[in-house]
């Protein structure tokens, strides 16, 4: 069996194993439990599903507090859980209103395999996503109000805004030179710098803090490892649990970057942005999350080689039709950057209108066409019936060019977003 198959095969089989644990929980009217970091938590239903990955519906059982508990299976052990943590340094890395933040991590060994299984405890959004919101539009045969759809979309491009335009201390940076393996230590070191550069942040802004352990008005409890006292984290390690972030030495050095006071601007890109990974809040501001395909945005393609392996990532971590043609295609000579953003952000603001993407509807089906193929010519149309004006229509047009080059980058669009929103007023 080849090794393709048989990650589809691990991956069924998690599915399945967490899809009865938590229907055999509802056909018995309890819920099931999991002890974490020395708390138990009890899990009351499935909020989504994807991968390797369930997202739950979870309750502390001490504080009473809900939260949305991602549980990602890492069959694979260390590289799997290296991967899973990619998600969690990016939540950490990106401080902004309409950014998902998290409130806590562990990874811990897991109990029905050998392979290990990364917990990330995220704020609980009771109004859903976008996605679901589009699909209650479908249900009741109704529409995004234009100033609406036009402002959630505004607070999502502020997100992305944060995302490309990161900077990140100096000191972080990777040296030049040296072999494989000091190369993998350096990298080992910039991210963790990153997140201890976060918590630092965290320290600085209390009303974003998770409360602290002596408990808070609202009866809740912190879940932020930085603030665990030792006793704490040394029961927790003695149980098997590894909580993040790392040691001494790493803050040391990430002190030492920041008295610097020098940054540099190093862009990011989601690479996975779509109506079902933005959040309502109960404010009704949009929030970005799923940082699991996160990368740094500019990626040099100098061979075939490198360009197959962009495509590969691309096909795995990016969803179809919210998918940039130069990820379909990835051309040898050039530089992937985030504006692959830009033509993602495109297809969610059609999306939101239309209820599709521009590039998943019954025409191209019926017709026999592809999205692959319906994107690499940008084959869409608005509908011939579309409520909304011609200046929301040009902003969508505006972002869905093939060539990223003639894409605007994310402060014109915000710029073309907040014209749209002042013609509306």
């Amino acid at each position: 069996m080849s090794s393709g198959l048989l990650r589809a095969f691990d991956n069924f089989k998690d599915q399945t194993k967490d899809a009865i644990w938590a229907l055999s929980s509802c056909l018995c009217q309890q819920s099931a439990k999991v002890k974490i970091n020395g708390r138990t938590f009890k899990i009351n239903k499935v909020l989504g599903e994807g991968g390797f990955s369930f997202v739950y519906l979870a309750q502390d059982e001490h504080s009473g507090r809900q939260f949305a508990l991602k549980k990602i299976r890492c069959p694979t052990g260390a590289e799997g859980v290296k991967e899973a943590m990619r998600e969690v340094e990016a939540m950490r890395r990106f401080k902004h209103p309409n950014i998902i933040r998290i409130l806590d991590s562990a990874v811990v060994q897991d109990p029905d395999g050998d392979g290990k299984i990364v917990y990330l405890f995220l704020p609980l959004y009771k109004r859903g996503n976008i996605q679901d919101a589009i699909n209650a539009n479908v249900v009741n045969g109704t529409h995004f109000p234009e100033q609406e759809m036009v402002r959630l979309f505004k607070g999502t491009c502020e997100a992305i805004r944060a995302m490309h335009t990161y900077r990140a201390p100096v000191g972080a940076t990777l040296p030049k030179g040296g072999n494989a393996g000091s190369s993998s230590a350096a990298a080992a070191r910039q991210k963790q710098q990153q997140r201890q550069q976060q918590h630092h942040d965290d320290d600085e802004d209390d009303d974003e803090r998770f409360p602290q352990p002596e408990g808070d008005g609202e009866g809740g409890y912190s879940y932020d490892n930085a603030s665990v006292p030792l006793v704490t984290r040394k029961r927790v390690e003695e149980e098997g649990d590894t909580v993040f972030p790392g040691d001494e030495e790493l803050g040391r050095i990430q002190e030492q970057a920041a008295h610097t006071g020098a940054t540099e601007v190093v862009p990011y890109a989601h690479r996975d942005l779509k109506p079902g990974n933005i959040m309502i809040a109960d404010d009704g501001s949009p929030i970005v999350m799923d940082f699991g395909s996160t990368i740094k945005a500019r990626v040099e393609i100098a061979n075939r080689s490198q360009a197959l392996v962009q495509q590969d990532i691309a096909a795995e971590q990016s969803t179809m039709a919210y998918r940039a043609p130069e990820l379909y295609d990835v051309k040898t000579d050039t530089t992937l950057d985030e504006k692959v953003d830009i033509w993602s952000l495109g297809c969610t603001l059609f999306a939101m209108a239309y209820s599709h993407s521009p590039f998943e509807n019954t025409q191209i089906t019926e017709q026999g066409g592809s999205i692959a193929m319906a994107v690499l010519n940008a084959q869409y149309k608005h509908p011939a019936n579309s409520a909304y004006s011609q200046g929301f229509k040009d902003l969508v047009d505006s972002m869905l060019k093939v060539d990223p080059k003639d894409r605007p980058d994310v402060h014109k669009v915000i710029e073309m977003t907040d014209r749209v929103l002042q013609s509306l007023a």
